[in-house]
């Protein structure tokens, strides 16, 4: 059904707009080839200690924080 809508839209175009739809047909074929080609990229592995070093941690990260003492 829709098909047939788009076709007799398309028939009743003069020559000039009829050309528009089809480069926008093609340019629509390029930008869905360029979307698929990036979702098909393999992910980069990840590589295991690749931040060490890069981060350090407070000599006091676990102690507890002097707004909880209420709480404990």
């Amino acid at each position: 059904m829709t098909e047939q809508i788009i076709l007799s839209e398309i028939y009743r175009l003069p020559e000039s707009m009829k050309q528009e739809v089809l480069h926008f047909i093609a340019f629509l074929k390029e930008t869905r080839a360029a979307e698929k080609q990036q979702m098909e990229k393999p992910k980069s592995k990840r590589v295991f200690g690749r931040t060490k070093g890069k981060y350090t941690l407070a000599p006091d990260f676990d102690a507890p924080l002097d707004d909880f003492k209420d709480y404990m």
